[in-house]
């Protein structure tokens, strides 16, 4: 099983990355569970047709002890397995905490063992690596990491933090970072300006996943490539399935 996180500057693109990966993996035959950890719980909206699922913390409180993983864990179209973390209303309470309480929900009721993905993803709001947005490297559950990046300054200055972050963890015995993935924003020598940060962050670069119309106009159906385009209709669906071929040739396997 490889266990993944996926890390970056919020607005970066992260979920869209995060879906068309698991979109792809699972098009490779790949068992697939996304997991979103940011309170919005958009990450897996794409991979859902736009529906946005029940979060784990909701379903706690409306379920209580009545609470299955049939109220957490939702199929989408492409056969990946979904959930979203979920998180407190704006101002109150921690976000970080509620990731922690849902990570120890699904391990409760078994959810690794029950669906035995072959691989997870856990999509991470990364601008401040601590607390709970840490949980899933500080708490063994992931142990890969890649950082998704622009060539934009503070794109490349919150990859400066999250890598010093995993390197604290790795320390420890924790998740290691395995790459950089640069999600094109057509700055002016975008690619030179990420290859000459890369030696300071500590890692290489995985992929370039060019800024392309297709990813628009898939998500305003909703969907993730795979699903809004047939195969060799589009350049994104072979982009994301190299990189999905790329990430599994890497790493880890537990």
């Amino acid at each position: 099983m490889k266990k993944i996180a996926i890390y970056g500057k919020g607005g970066i693109g992260k979920s869209t990355t995060s879906s068309n990966l698991s979109a792809a993996l699972a098009s490779l035959g790949h068992s697939v569970m996304q997991i979103g950890c940011d309170p919005k719980a958009d990450s897996t909206k794409n991979l859902m047709h736009g529906e946005r699922i029940p979060t784990v913390l909701d379903q706690i409180v409306a379920k209580g002890r009545d609470l299955s993983l049939d109220d957490l864990v939702f199929k989408s179209p492409t056969g990946v397995l979904c959930v979203e973390a979920g998180g407190p209303a704006p101002g109150v309470g921690c976000a970080g905490r509620g990731i922690i309480s849902a990570f120890e929900k699904l391990e409760e009721l078994k959810a690794y063992e029950i669906y035995k993905p072959d691989v997870i993803i856990y999509d991470v709001l990364g601008d401040v690596v601590c607390g709970g947005f840490a949980m899933p490297i500080r708490g063994g559950y992931a142990r890969e990491v890649y950082i998704v990046s622009s060539g934009e300054m503070m794109s490349l200055y919150a990859a400066h933090n999250i890598s010093r972050a995993i390197n604290n963890f790795k320390k420890r015995g924790y998740a290691r970072l395995s790459g950089l993935i640069l999600n094109a924003k057509n700055i002016e020598n975008e690619e030179q300006l990420v290859r000459q940060a890369l030696p300071e962050i500590g890692t290489d670069l995985v992929k370039i996943v060019p800024r392309s119309p297709e990813i628009q106009t898939a998500e305003a159906k909703g969907m993730t490539v795979f699903e809004a385009f047939e195969p060799g209709e589009s350049k994104m669906r072979e982009t994301y399935l190299e990189l999905a071929e790329l990430i599994m040739a890497r790493g880890v396997e537990e």
